[in-house]
């Protein structure tokens, strides 16, 4: 692989994988509240 192709590897790779590190910060700081889910099934469905 060029050198191109590998440093665009990488800035993905860096996207990717500091997204899901941020968002489970962000689940870790902030839980969800289990007490807004809806309790019965929406009639929809």
């Amino acid at each position: 692989m060029s050198g191109i192709a590998i440093t665009m590897m990488i800035i993905a790779m860096i996207t990717v994988w500091g997204g899901l590190a941020i968002a489970l910060v962000n689940l870790a700081r902030h839980p969800e509240d289990e007490g807004h889910l809806p309790e019965e099934i929406a009639p929809e469905l």
